[in-house]
């Protein structure tokens, strides 16, 4: 008997420990210290952050490494997010993402470049077939960059699952990463859920900062918080690696109530398809308010985020008993620093003024349509988190658009999904009509943001991704085109590269086509610097006498202009 459970103990050990991640599996993607500017799980905007973020040293052009053995799967490059990106799929069923590259290996560069020219487009998403690009652990890649999205010179690193294309935590695979600092509370905060639910009286959350002594986390003040009825809780919370000040993210969240578990979060791994769930799982009117985040404890019934590990009715509190509780917070980071925070809450209840209800209910789960005056919104189910009273109110028009002002409930309000919003357009000249969009307004500052829509049967009809206040604008103005190194009829002041800043008032930059000598060249983009580069290819380009330059910038509302010029190098 005892053999048998030997030979059976033996067989499962073994089916675990093959089905167990290697976590030295991988080396590190550069040869320098790393030092981390973003984690795993990180708040961003609308979304979490999807790997780590390794200094550079405050430069470009660092060799980036192949972290396994593999194959070349994909070629981003991309005027926004991760710029140049490369992605590797190794044997072991994980795919290592390497973001914001300066440039790639030389054959990498020109396989990419041949089929940039042949779409003519600078902005590609390549699936490179099997076998095109094998690696060995160690091998040079790439450069390290500043490109897409990055505000500064950084490797934007990853792990995914190969099949579920999930990003998986790094730090958890055994990385030179030094770690010792636990991670900081820096408030609590106390929600009351329901019409009868208070905190100290009031129907609004508290927040209340914290203080550190003993070796823990405590309210300032060491109160007992009077609370009664459906409570939530909330903390702001940030940790800290070695070596660097860069705000991180935190690993796992704990919350005891009188000693019993009812809510953890952890970030082992995420969903692409969650990420903006994050606007759901932060207090998203304090941090619109505020511009820090609170990490809700408790979750809305249209947050479908994966990563709850333990949840007890939402992690929502039920504290109508008159007695006095514990609540506790566990804190730790993925190095296992860990910070607690404890305090106590009375519950009491007290008489309170209702809150009054104004404006329409909307559904989170049901399909619902707001429709006022000459403004009408379609909002699917899972466009919000949870049921709410939204408010519209109509403004007049003023000289500045074409329409009156719609405030539909306000920019605070998470919006999970698009919805459809339309204004009718009777203000609208048949001669704008095809110039004519959707702005979101700053009443506070006279800002406008374009939200596109084009006109439709006397509305105007676009898909928003956030309620605030809305009105129809136009754009007549073509972009700009400011040359940087060449002028008609001169020699290029720069020998290399023909270079230009772009950019466009409103509607935004929707195209751009650069030609010499009736054909097209590759402009690199640089969107956050409004800069596009055309570096001289000798393999495509031979220069003589002189040639005929031709940049043809459209905007989104179809507004172009053309610059045209002849040059000698």
């Amino acid at each position: 008997m005892k053999i048998r459970f030997l030979i059976f103990f033996v067989l499962i050990s073994s089916i675990i420990l093959a089905q167990a991640p290697d976590r030295n599996y991988f080396r590190p993607p550069v040869d320098i210290p790393l030092i981390l500017s973003g984690n795993f799980g990180e708040l961003r905007s609308n979304h979490f952050h999807s790997g780590i973020d390794i200094k550079t040293q405050g430069k470009t052009g660092l060799p980036i490494y192949a972290a396994a053995d593999g194959e070349i799967s994909r070629i981003r490059i991309s005027p926004y997010g991760f710029g140049l990106a490369l992605y590797l799929d190794h044997p072991n069923g994980q795919t290592t993402v390497y973001g914001h590259l300066l440039s790639f290996r030389d054959d990498i560069q020109e396989y990419a470049k041949k089929i940039q020219y042949e779409r003519q487009s600078f902005d590609v998403d390549l699936a490179v077939p099997e076998g095109t690009f094998s690696v060995n652990k160690g091998d040079q890649i790439a450069l390290s960059g500043n490109t897409g999205g990055s505000g500064g010179p950084h490797l934007h690193f990853e792990i995914r699952d190969t099949d579920s294309q999930h990003p998986l935590n790094p730090l958890l695979f055994n990385f030179p990463i030094k770690d010792e600092i636990k991670p900081k509370i820096l408030s609590a905060a106390i929600y009351p859920l329901t019409d009868d639910s208070h905190v100290y009286g009031k129907t609004q959350k508290t927040l209340i900062e914290t203080v550190f002594y003993g070796g823990a986390y405590h309210l300032k003040g060491n109160p007992t918080v009077p609370v009664y009825g459906n409570i939530g809780f909330g903390l702001q919370t940030i940790d800290y690696l070695d070596g660097s000040w860069s705000k991180c993210g935190i690993y796992e969240i704990k919350l005891k109530v009188d000693n019993k578990a009812i809510y953890s979060f952890q970030m082992n791994e995420l969903s692409f398809d969650e990420t903006r769930y994050l606007n759901s799982y932060i207090d998203y009117d304090y941090y619109r308010t505020n511009y820090r985040r609170l990490q809700k404890s408790w979750v809305e019934p249209g947050n479908k985020l994966s990563n709850y590990r333990e949840l007890i009715n939402g992690g929502i509190v039920d504290l109508s008993d008159g007695e006095v509780h514990d609540i506790d917070y566990e804190i730790t980071d993925t190095y296992g620093n860990k910070s607690t925070l404890s305090f106590r809450v009375q519950s009491k209840q007290m008489n309170l003024v209702p809150k009054e209800k104004n404006g329409q209910l909307i559904s989170y789960k049901e399909k619902t349509t707001l429709e006022k005056e000459q403004l009408k919104a379609v909002f699917e189910p899972g466009t919000f988190y949870s049921d709410f009273y939204m408010d519209l109110e109509t403004k007049p028009a003023n000289n500045l658009y074409y329409s009156k002002l719609y405030q539909v409930q306000d920019d605070h309000h998470p919006v999970h999904q698009h919805y459809s919003l339309k204004i009718k357009a009777d203000g609208v000249p048949p001669e704008l009509q095809d110039k004519a969009l959707i702005a979101a307004v700053s009443e506070k500052s006279g800002r406008k943001w374009p939200m596109g829509g084009n006109y439709e049967n006397g509305w105007i009809t676009a898909r928003v991704r956030q309620l605030g206040t809305f009105a129809i604008s136009v754009d007549t103005v073509a972009p700009t085109i400011k040359p940087l190194s060449i002028y008609n009829n001169s020699r290029l002041t720069e020998p290399n590269r023909i270079r230009f800043k772009i950019s466009d008032d409103f509607s935004g930059i929707a195209s751009y086509n650069g030609q010499i000598d009736g054909d097209w060249v590759l402009f690199e983009y640089d969107a956050k610097n409004a800069l596009i580069t055309y570096y001289f290819d000798k393999k495509r380009f031979q220069f003589d006498q002189k040639h005929e330059l031709k940049l043809r910038v459209k905007d989104d509302k179809g507004n172009t202009t053309e610059y045209l010029a002849t040059f000698y190098k």
